[in-house]
């Protein structure tokens, strides 16, 4: 089994429940969503070569020729962990999960914990996988950012991944609405309310606009009268110049 991937590389996790700790990061091509704000060229098939960093952190990278076997991707993982030691490998994209065979295979040979980073749509592919996945980050994308609502997905998505460590994260911007950012909030607290909850505000992007923050501060306003931990984090990697 070979896959397409854009990079492996190692690097300080920007957002969410696991700001700050090291992982290694390996991005894969292709997603099954369109969302405005998206700033990862990701078009299957795209990338004849993958970029591997050459030291964990050197920010120097070697072009090997697409697609890579998963043991191939594993050694390289495996190295950078050995080279620094890691939290956790996050699997991100794209949509992971559209590659959801590979991930076990690579689950076989890792070492240390799988993170997941997914637009939690894909709830087939990641009931065939939840057993070697540790951590999961959840977005919910809101119908202003895609074409097509995605409640129902997000619905079954959260109740197969509440069975490990789950955090859902919701991207506001300006153009967020009140009525489907209570809609979230109002799915989560059905689903799994004990779940950590991040609203993060957008770092504006191809014309999307910033949240005030007023807005912000309303918006958690209304998530913790459903949910019990709610947090601010914006994408923190952005701040210091981490990729």
């Amino acid at each position: 089994m070979k896959e397409n991937l854009i990079e492996i590389f190692s690097s300080i996790q920007g957002e969410g429940k696991y700001v700050g700790c090291r992982q290694v990061f390996v991005r894969f091509e292709g997603c099954n969503l369109d969302c405005r704000y998206c700033d990862t060229e990701n078009t299957p098939g795209s990338h004849t070569t993958c970029d591997i960093e050459t030291y964990a952190g050197s920010r120097e990278f070697a072009k090997l020729s697409n697609p890579r076997s998963a043991s191939q991707v594993a050694m390289e993982i495996n190295r950078l962990c050995k080279e620094v030691s890691h939290q956790a490998v996050s699997f991100t994209g794209g949509e992971p999960l559209l590659h959801a065979d590979f991930i076990r295979e690579l689950a076989k040979e890792l070492e240390v914990p799988l993170f997941l980073e997914t637009n939690g749509t894909l709830y087939k592919q990641l009931a065939s996988i939840i057993d070697v996945v540790d951590i999961i980050s959840m977005d919910i994308k809101l119908p202003s950012i895609v074409s097509q609502p995605q409640w129902e997905a997000h619905r079954h998505f959260i109740e197969v991944a509440k069975a490990k460590d789950l955090y859902i994260k919701l991207v506001v911007e300006e153009e967020t609405t009140e009525q489907e950012f209570r809609q979230a909030i109002d799915l989560v607290a059905e689903t799994a309310p004990e779940t950590l909850f991040i609203i993060q505000p957008v770092t504006p992007y191809g014309g999307v606009k910033a949240a005030s923050p007023e807005k912000i501060l309303m918006c958690q306003n209304y998530a913790l009268t459903k949910l019990k931990d709610v947090r601010v984090i914006p994408q923190t990697h952005k701040f210091i110049g981490q990729i």
